[in-house]
């Protein structure tokens, strides 16, 4: 024992007796019901994560017509306006996430980037990695909201 009063070496730490808990700490009993996230406001918390999912692909299209034209050769003129009105309508949907109706619409912006594949095959790749990426914020959403 230390002039604390507190026990050395093995054994309950802190003072503890055997069986007593921390202050402040869960007990092994007492787990969050299902079903609850323990967010304070989940809603607000997935529509964040829509948003700021929105956000990012809008600002990955913009920034990624330069390298198309320099890595792909050949860029059309129809492929930078479907870039271009994709990333608006990504930006959009930030705007309106937290509507049910958005992340249907999200989807749909999904399948225009991977349909914008046809216009050049790197649109197809981000259409890949964006559609994957959403599926998982659906997955995170319908986990969090049940």
């Amino acid at each position: 024992m230390t002039a604390a009063g507190r026990p050395t070496g093995p054994g309950p730490a802190a003072g503890l007796s055997q069986g007593s808990e921390p202050t402040g700490g869960l007990s092994q009993g007492s787990v969050s019901p299902p079903g609850r996230s323990g967010l304070r406001n989940p809603q607000r918390a997935v529509a964040g994560l829509g948003a700021g999912l929105l956000s990012l692909e809008a600002l990955v299209l913009v920034l990624a017509i330069q390298p198309m034209r320099v890595v792909g050769g050949g860029l059309s003129a129809a492929a930078i306006a479907a870039v271009v009105a994709l990333a608006v309508v990504a930006v959009l949907l930030a705007g309106v996430i937290r509507r049910a109706w958005a992340w249907s619409a999200g989807i749909v912006l999904q399948g225009g980037l991977l349909l914008a594949g046809a216009l050049h095959w790197s649109l197809l790749v981000l259409g890949v990695i964006f559609a994957l990426v959403w599926a998982y914020a659906l997955h995170v959403r319908r986990v969090i909201l049940g």
